[in-house]
């Protein structure tokens, strides 16, 4: 949890500095981190581009004006995954809330919802908590709890837990392209700086195929 906080200091600091550094050029072990085994992507044959958060995280909250609109203008050899980080307690409770609503078909409808209700005082730490919210989004509150405790979900809980590790993250929001590189707000220098990191790395994924 140490290095979550430190993490999320380091975000909050590189943001005086998101125009010089978003305007460098990358450079392994400085802007991102090539990990040494690439992690397998969900598409075989598009680039993925994962974002791993959670819905407590105020950075991953700021970044979703941001990151929304740039995900909807991605082109379609690119495909965009959003896995939830599980470090334990309600991290995990939230992230089976979004792999939940995903499982559903629902969690486009009702992501933004979901982080505002968090980051306006709702704590959202039970299924039953969950659902009744959720029935106002118009998500049926018996189909929410019988999908929440299946064991579809928890099986992709864990698939969820094991990218994670996988990618060896210590905090959030962190991006990784095509399962190879890893980079978060603090190295890429802020919002829109990781998302010009991402372009890069797409883009150089692209030309090596």
């Amino acid at each position: 949890m140490r290095n979550l906080i430190l993490s999320a200091a380091l975000v909050t600091a590189s943001l005086f500095g998101v125009t010089a550094q978003a305007a460098e050029p990358l450079e392994a072990g400085k802007t991102y981190v090539e990990l040494s085994s690439a992690v397998p992507v969900a598409v075989p044959g598009k680039i993925e581009v994962v974002e791993l958060f959670w819905y407590g995280c105020p950075h991953c909250y700021d970044f979703e004006p941001t990151i929304n609109p740039w995900v909807e203008k991605l082109p379609s050899d690119v495909n965009f995954v959003r896995i939830p980080a599980m470090f334990g307690g309600i991290w995990n409770v939230h992230g089976q809330l979004f792999i939940t609503l995903e499982a559903m078909g629902v969690e486009h409808k009702v992501h933004k919802a979901v982080f505002e209700a968090i980051h306006s005082g709702k704590k959202l730490a039970t299924p039953e908590e969950m659902a009744e919210f959720l029935v106002a989004e118009g998500v049926d509150k018996d189909k929410f709890l019988s999908t929440y405790n299946s064991f579809a979900v928890k099986g992709k809980v864990e698939d969820a837990k094991k990218k994670a590790q996988a990618y060896q993250i210590t905090g959030v929001p962190t991006m990784v392209v095509n399962g190879k590189y890893r980079f978060d707000l603090g190295t890429a220098g802020g919002p829109e700086g990781a998302l010009n990191v991402a372009d890069q790395l797409i883009a150089k994924e692209r030309a090596a195929k």
